[in-house]
């Protein structure tokens, strides 16, 4: 792994050269699908720089959050392999695959995964945990009203979650799913991913088409944790407040194409 020098864009390049010399002539292919930082392919490897500017109240940008992601979650076939971090820059290698778009079944099996892997608390940042502290999350990131009715369910022991785990952040590799865009990790609760993955804001933000309701009832089923399941559907209110929240937070910011996404996400 190779680490930071003087000039970020002077490391990036030797970073590179490092891996493989040919890639002096190679061109740099801009990626799309991002909403906060720069991506490019460059031959074998993906080439991520962050945007310091661009971390926001839900979805921190954290490149040492995601360069320990990667290293941790890559030898379960779940992430992308990391190759070399920056101060402000990720390589890893780049996967063939589009954006998730069909069965949600392997990403319910993908995530639940994640899940279960055992690590310390600390590990990442700890997300809000319990029904309080999820509407008093919302409530920092823009105060809304008619905030829905607290379950009065207590934390559950931390476990590591994506905490950005939309269907853009999900590709369709030969290998079956991979989560990438790990910019964001924490330690919370599983219902965090769940209630991501399935939002009518997340999900038409980044392929254009709000979730039927057949395609979370297909993802509902193929989750193998009946407890986390009763439990993200006693949560779900309380995560779709707080998406609508960040969209409230990014409209009131300029950001105009999260004004439909807040309706979908307000939707009943």
């Amino acid at each position: 792994m190779h680490y930071m020098m003087t000039d970020p864009l002077a490391s990036l390049q030797i970073a590179l050269l490092q891996l493989d010399p040919r890639l002096a002539t190679v061109n740099w292919i801009v990626l799309s699908g991002g909403r906060t930082n720069r991506l490019w392919r460059v031959g074998d490897y993906t080439v991520k720089q962050f945007d310091s500017a661009a971390s926001s109240p839900l979805f921190p940008n954290d490149v040492e959050a995601e360069a320990r992601a990667l290293a941790l979650f890559s030898p379960l076939g779940i992430a992308p392999r990391l190759r070399a971090v920056g101060a402000d820059w990720l390589i890893y290698d780049y996967i063939e695959g589009s954006a998730w778009s069909s069965d949600p079944a392997p990403v319910a099996r993908v995530l639940h995964r994640l899940h279960k892997v055992r690590l310390a608390a600390d590990s990442f940042r700890a997300a809000p945990n319990g029904s309080a502290a999820v509407l008093v999350d919302a409530q920092r990131i823009f105060p809304m009203p008619d905030a829905p009715a607290d379950p009065c369910l207590g934390p559950v022991a931390p476990a590591p979650i994506h905490a950005d785990a939309v269907v853009g952040n999900v590709l369709q590799s030969a290998a079956g799913p991979v989560l990438i865009d790990w910019q964001c990790p924490a330690m919370g609760d599983p219902v965090e991913d769940i209630c991501t993955f399935i939002s009518p804001a997340m999900s038409w933000l980044y392929s254009g088409t709000p979730v039927s309701s057949d395609w979370v009832e297909a993802f509902w089923e193929a989750y193998p944790d009946s407890d986390v399941l009763t439990r993200a559907r006693a949560m779900q209110p309380l995560y779709r407040w707080r998406i609508a929240a960040y969209c409230a937070w990014k409209v009131a910011r300029g950001d105009v194409d999260y004004a439909q996404a807040l309706k979908l996400e307000l939707a009943i």
